[in-house]
């Protein structure tokens, strides 16, 4: 049994999520774009996935280059996340531009950004995305509280007052 499209992407506008920038830098070039689609895959071996479009150009980068560098964007982000996600190319094309980034191997650290530097394991493509799974190589824990997304707005988190 299906659900039909439109039932579902209104259920998962109510599911929060944390917005990450997922970064890479290798044969293919730099790049960079705004995902949602993120989480912890395994302790052992440290392991994380990321969901790209699969006919995007952050997805075909991610797959020649065979890293990526996940960036969880701190709360007050939601400018770089809007930059990251395509709605400021008209005025930088260059997403990276004036960014104080901390270039690594896998793809640059955002500002204040906690990330998970990893390579391509597996890349798998289920329906209009790539499921990317990577093996965790570094991280920088930035310590900072996250941006999410949800119903079509940024968020932030706060602890419930008990």
């Amino acid at each position: 049994m299906s659900t039909a499209r439109e039932v579902f992407i209104e259920a998962m506008r109510q599911v929060a999520s944390t917005v990450t920038v997922v970064t890479t830098d290798g044969p293919a070039g730099l790049m960079g774009a705004t995902v949602s689609a993120f989480t912890s895959l395994s302790a052992d071996p440290p392991s994380v996935l990321v969901c790209l479009k699969a006919d995007s150009r952050i997805a075909r980068a991610v797959a020649d280059n065979g890293v990526f560098c996940v960036n969880i964007l701190p709360e007050d982000a939601h400018e770089l996340a809007s930059r990251f996600a395509g709605a400021l190319d008209h005025a930088t094309p260059n997403r990276f531009e004036g960014l104080e980034i901390t270039a690594t191997s896998e793809g640059p650290i955002l500002p204040r950004a906690t990330s998970f530097a990893c390579s391509l394991n597996h890349s798998v493509i289920h329906g209009s995305h790539a499921i990317c799974i990577g093996n965790v190589t570094g991280i920088s824990n930035a310590g900072e509280k996250p941006l999410t997304y949800m119903s079509g707005a940024f968020h932030v988190v706060r602890p419930k007052n008990t």
